[in-house]
């Protein structure tokens, strides 16, 4: 291994030193824009996103076990086609989102399992159990109307709500 040495601008030379300072150098190209030899970015940095069957907001939904008992806050939900809703587990999980399949009209099935990943059961999401997961579901595709919802470990309490989409 070649022995570490001084260069005349006082940086320390080691196999590795110049390797880390291009590749941060290209980094910060990238970041600021620099072009590549091929008029490319060096690299591409998106400065935001937005999927394609997201049009709306996102409305945040947060699983709760405090003075109140079990809850969603806020429980009854009013949102747009196009919107997303973010369920949160803030304390008392493990938590999840589910919806009565005899309840949802049949037009309503098909768009709301599709928006619900991970489901342990039919219209039933995964259980979150670590200190601020979330879990995602994107209203694009369903259609208006009323939903009520609950948390299954925690429904015997209370822990229930309604997402109304217009």
């Amino acid at each position: 291994m070649r022995p570490l040495t001084r260069s005349f601008t006082g940086l320390a030379r080691t196999p590795h030193a110049h390797a880390r300072r291009v590749l941060g150098a290209l980094a910060l190209m990238a970041l600021i824009g620099v072009p590549a030899v091929d008029g490319r970015s060096a690299l591409t940095v998106p400065r935001f996103s937005r999927s394609a069957s997201y049009e709306g907001r996102t409305v945040i939904v947060k699983m709760l076990l405090n003075g109140q008992g079990m809850r969603f806050d806020p429980a009854n939900i009013t949102v747009d086609k196009g919107d997303v809703i973010t369920f949160v587990n803030v304390s008392g999980g493990p938590h999840n989102v589910a919806f009565d399949a005899a309840k949802v009209g049949v037009s309503a099935k098909a768009p709301l399992s599709a928006a619900m990943p991970n489901q342990i059961m039919a219209l039933t999401g995964p259980l979150i159990s670590a200190p601020n997961g979330t879990y995602k579901i994107s209203f694009a595709n369903v259609p208006a109307g009323r939903y009520p919802y609950w948390c299954t470990p925690h429904l015997a309490m209370g822990m229930k709500g309604v997402i109304t989409v217009r």
